[in-house]
């Protein structure tokens, strides 16, 4: 039953009266295709239940990328969208705490003289990144002395520059990376992780009634965290290795 609260997230969260939510298909721990083509996963669930609650209709509204989501800022494609907290996405979005954490990891082939995470920000070391994934972003932010490329499909074609063009390093997501692995003998990811990817979820920050908007969403997804609702939902969409984050 939707009440007054309710009421007041759905006028700004959904202006149109429907739920535009963002599905980044680029992280397949967050959001898959499923065999009948429908959207799911942990962010189809929480957008399901945000619009339920709102009492409005729900529009899922696909990408390949994390960057492809953040660039359709300036469309207004979406109402919410679920996005790792970055410091340059946080300028232009109002986001929650995180709900998952996921580690950033480096995946290299058999032979590397790269044994750990610490050394591969070397010159002459090439890594391949999604461009304006969260790992590029931060990448870009801390690298020193290694030079990254990026593949603006985003999502796995960290991987495909990495074989494409002959890299010493991929970065991303951990999962898919170990699940790249085990079907690829030449290559392993490395102990550790270089990051932790901070999942939320954010609304633009342009709309009137954002920290509002922001306030609301807040509240929610804390209650999705204490319920058990975010940890069902990874679950059942087989992401067992994904931390639901602490309180917020």
């Amino acid at each position: 039953m939707s009440t007054n609260k309710d009421a007041a997230g759905a006028k700004n969260l959904a202006p149109t009266g429907t739920l535009r939510a963002a599905i980044n298909l680029g992280n397949t721990v967050l959001a898959q295709t499923g065999p009948d083509g429908k959207l799911q996963g942990i962010t189809a669930d929480l957008a399901g239940e945000l619009a339920r609650r709102l009492g409005v209709p729900l529009e899922l509204v696909p990408f390949s990328s994390a960057g492809k989501v953040f660039e359709a800022l300036k469309s207004d494609a979406w109402d919410v969208a679920f996005l790792a907290i970055e410091p340059v996405r946080a300028a232009e979005i109002a986001f929650t705490a995180p709900y998952v954490l996921i580690e950033g990891a480096y995946l290299v082939p058999k032979d590397s003289k790269l044994k750990t995470i610490d050394d591969v920000d070397h010159t002459g070391v090439r890594i391949g990144v999604g461009g304006g994934s969260a790992y590029d972003l931060y990448l870009t932010r801390t690298l020193k002395h290694a030079t990254l490329v990026r593949d603006l499909k985003g999502g796995a074609a960290s991987i495909e520059v990495f074989r494409r063009e002959g890299l010493e390093v991929a970065a991303g997501v951990r999962q898919p990376l170990v699940a790249y692995a085990k079907d690829n003998a030449d290559v392993y990811v490395m102990d550790g992780k270089f990051m932790e990817i901070r999942q939320a979820m954010g609304t633009p920050r342009t709309r009137p009634g954002s920290e509002e908007s922001q306030a609301y969403l807040s509240a929610f997804i804390e209650e999705m965290k204490a319920s058990g609702f975010v940890a069902d939902g990874l679950k059942r969409s087989q992401q067992h290795d994904a931390v639901v984050a602490p309180p917020g």
